[in-house]
């Protein structure tokens, strides 16, 4: 899991840390919930149903699937994190944004 990976780097110690997901079981389930709760992490949630509350991650996921994963075939489950892993770094380092002036995130 990708956010025990961050509380394992971060080692978050105040509640300045946020996790924003859907109202999917697994982020509402006890143990998920009190995980959070255990390392200062806070919960936000979408509304149910309300894509909106969550548009800059649907954006992304849009990006993700049309720009890196729609018409590809992967050999096995390391080479699709490893090809996600990338399209992240890219998006988030290299892609120009039209919300930030046609910048890239790296040069603000």
């Amino acid at each position: 899991m990708r956010l025990v990976m961050l509380v394992s780097r971060h080692q978050p110690n105040t509640n300045k840390h946020m996790f924003h997901s859907d109202q999917g079981t697994q982020y509402s389930s006890k143990v998920f919930i009190d995980y959070c709760n255990k390392n200062n992490i806070t919960q936000s949630m979408s509304r149910r149903g309300n894509c909106w509350d969550n548009a800059v991650m649907e954006r992304f996921f849009r990006s993700l699937k049309t720009e890196r994963l729609n018409y590809q075939s992967f050999a096995n489950h390391s080479e699709v994190v490893q090809n996600v892993e990338g399209y992240i770094y890219l998006y988030n380092y290299k892609r120009i944004h039209s919300a930030i002036g046609y910048l890239a995130c790296y040069t603000l």
